[in-house]
């Protein structure tokens, strides 16, 4: 899809979030405004006061409190008062500097940006990547029986039309908002991505690894797990441990680098109480800068999100660092791995330590092609460049008011085709 020779956009990206804190949620925005400003564009991310500054991005933050500035990962009380913040800054913001397109994250960006969007006229793109509610119970925030879940419910759904055209985080999400009654012709799937120069294997030598096996203290003749993510239940992290204390009573030839955060300390106690403490390996919070030479040490790559509405973007980082990848089969996992992935029939701790053994006991070849397969499906289908050009073709649709920008991403792909 070739780049259209028109002028370059001024996008105001809106990201409720303390971004840039190394997870999912915040690399899609970091990736995306990252393509965007390569192809010539002027992006400005308006977020949080929290969070650290990367890649050289253009971002502004709300106004702070002095009573909390530590990261707040998923669904907080905080947010009520830091999104009041954020919107007096987005209002000083657009009335100054008037921007041509308002690109919004998450359901509290949506809602700001179709304010922002009634108040100068400036066309809204709403940036999907899972269900706010879900969410919500995933995090244990709210309940279905809490008073307030159906009227959040309902705002949901309002959020979810108001954009002129929803980008989604996988086509699992697209298939969500079509039953919540958004027409096929304002959604556009664009899933997460990887960048595989980044992400790539190749660029590690077998010394480097080495030394930094050595330097984690990493057992250098084990069979290697890789975790990077957030450590909490709705991640599957609790099911992992728990699958690994199965494993144990068979066999001794693994050891789990257990990359992120927040709750470190809480998982790291559930390892000693489960008699695997000496076979995780607790890394903290990992830099996405280095992320990639930490997955070069794997063997093995791991995704147990238990989620059925969110993103799994990790499963791309895995299979471009061609790492055989064990996931559960929810509908974004199959959609990233398809059928290379490895797949736990249900789950349960069982379950997946079962998917687990039968990845360790793969032989190296089979690992090899297997990672090898991952790499080339990343490469071919799941690169930020391939959608920073799509969603570039959603905005000039939008602003020549094309009543199904989604659509145009198509025509043009066959234009291109022929």
């Amino acid at each position: 899809m070739k780049r259209s020779p028109k002028r370059p956009y001024k996008i105001l990206m809106l990201a409720p979030t303390m971004f840039f804190a190394d997870y999912g949620c915040h690399v899609r925005i970091y990736e995306e405004a990252m393509v965007l400003k390569a192809m010539g564009h002027q992006v400005t991310v308006l977020a949080y006061p929290n969070g650290r500054d990367l890649g050289g991005l253009d971002v502004r933050r709300s106004w702070g409190v002095p009573f909390n500035y530590r990261i707040v990962v998923g669904s907080s009380r905080h947010k009520i008062y830091l999104d009041f913040m954020l919107a007096l800054k987005a209002v000083c913001h657009v009335l100054a500097d008037k921007p041509d397109i308002i690109h919004a994250h998450l359901h509290e960006g949506g809602l700001l940006g179709w304010f922002l969007s009634k108040l100068t006229g400036v066309p809204l793109v709403f940036d999907f990547q899972g269900s706010l509610t879900s969410e919500m119970l995933d995090h244990k925030f709210i309940s279905e029986n809490h008073f307030l879940f159906k009227p959040l419910r309902r705002l949901e759904k309002r959020i979810n039309h108001m954009g002129r055209v929803v980008l989604t985080s996988s086509r699992h999400g697209a298939t969500i908002l079509k039953e919540d009654g958004v027409p096929a012709g304002r959604i556009h799937p664009t899933p997460d991505c990887v960048n595989p120069d980044s992400f790539n294997p190749n660029r590690y030598s077998n010394e480097e690894k080495a030394a930094l096996k050595q330097k984690l203290g990493l057992p250098p003749h084990k069979q290697l797990l890789v975790y990077a993510g957030l450590l909490t239940e709705y991640q599957g992290v609790g099911l992992l441990l728990h699958a690994l204390h199965h494993l144990t009573l068979q066999r001794n030839d693994f050891h789990l680098l257990l990359m992120g955060f927040p709750a470190v300390a809480h998982y790291r106690q559930l390892a000693q109480t489960l008699g695997i403490g000496h076979i995780v390996t607790f890394t903290g919070k990992m830099p996405y800068e280095t992320l990639p030479v930490h997955l070069a040490l794997g063997d093995i790559a791991i995704a147990p999100k238990l989620s059925n509405t969110e993103g799994n973007g990790k499963i791309l980082n895995y299979i471009s660092m061609a790492l055989p990848t064990i996931a559960f089969k929810t509908p974004v996992s199959r959609e990233y791995l398809g059928q290379y992935g490895i797949y736990a029939h249900e789950k349960t701790a069982p379950a997946l330590a079962e998917a687990i053994n039968q990845a360790l006991n793969m032989s190296a070849d089979k690992k090899g092609q297997l990672g090898r397969t991952g790499r080339k499906r990343a490469k071919g289908k799941f690169t930020w460049k391939r959608i920073g050009r799509q969603i570039e073709v959603v905005y000039d649709a939008v602003l020549s008011g094309d009543p199904q920008p989604a659509q145009a991403v198509k025509k043009a792909t066959i234009e291109v085709n022929r």
